[in-house]
């Protein structure tokens, strides 16, 4: 996977940096703002139930709801927090029919914080710089099941400068906006010989120089040799961060981005639709 930027990732590294000190959140060490740590910081040495109570003991810095993904590193491994961050009795909807959660219903749900990774879908490039936009107010978590051809989306929306969980909605994935690219994509992940198929010929290819960090090698591969740089690939569980920023989707084009938690590396694939048949135009690890 390509080293590169990350969802704020891990809000265990980088929010302590600059939430903690003058140079990034302009707060100085000793105010009342501290990072909530996430569980893999201390995963490997306390028990889970001192574990849970320490990250519910540590307040988030309010700078963290400027971006919905310093707040969702938060709130993924807080308890605590997401009962104060969710709006009960909580929507849920179940293909059509509408039911009323009540706090003492809620399970506590850590996402993809325990897989190590995530995954997005963009029609664009423009798309990903909504990571950094303090403008986004409504976010949508897809909690993708390719195999049982379901997805479940958690629906925030920022109120009054802060973010909250505000309805939940189950649905099948033939009724997704992405439902064309997610149904070849399952076959493309699981099928070795359907991938060599969906390979533009020739596919572009870039990488990290393995002599300099900082540098890039670029190329171009054919479709025989896919089998040689084919990164690994999600199965049966994906996600899905939908930035809402408005304008028109391109139903032509999906960028599909695995990116890190906490360990810099990202791999990006762009498929384009051509006469109907989803291809692979370039990879970036």
């Amino acid at each position: 996977m390509r080293k590169g930027a990350l969802f704020v990732a891990s809000l265990i590294i980088v929010s302590v940096i600059c939430f903690s000190s003058a140079g990034c959140g302009g707060k100085k060490n000793g105010d009342n703002d501290t990072v909530a740590v996430t569980d893999t910081m201390v995963a490997d040495t306390l028990p889970q139930d001192i574990e849970e109570n320490i990250i519910a003991e540590t307040p988030m810095p309010k700078a963290a709801d400027e971006l919905f993904d310093d707040f969702f590193f938060n709130f993924a491994a807080n308890r605590q927090l997401q009962k104060e961050r969710i709006k009960f009795p909580l929507p849920v909807t179940r293909h059509g029919d509408i039911e009323k959660m009540e706090a003492n219903k809620w399970k506590t749900e850590r996402f993809f914080m325990q897989q190590g990774y995530y995954t997005l879908i963009f029609d664009k490039e423009s798309q990903m710089d909504a990571v950094k936009d303090t403008s986004v107010s409504h976010v949508t978590i897809e909690k993708i099941h390719l195999n049982k051809q379901t997805v479940k989306q958690f629906k925030f929306d920022r109120i009054n400068g802060q973010w909250m969980l505000t309805s939940i909605r189950y649905d099948g994935l033939e009724n997704n906006r992405n439902a064309s690219f997610l149904n070849f994509y399952c076959a493309f992940a699981t099928d070795s010989l359907f991938q060599i198929e969906s390979i533009n010929d020739p596919l572009e290819f870039l990488t990290t120089d393995a002599e300099d960090d900082f540098a890039d090698m670029s190329g171009f591969l054919a479709p025989e040799q896919w089998p040689s740089f084919a990164p690994w690939l999600p199965r049966d569980l994906i996600y899905n961060i939908v930035y809402h920023t408005g304008g028109k989707s391109n139903g032509k084009q999906k960028i599909f981005v695995i990116r890190g938690i906490s360990n810099g590396l990202e791999t990006e694939l762009t498929f384009k639709q051509k006469e109907g048949k989803w291809l692979l135009t370039k990879l970036i690890i």
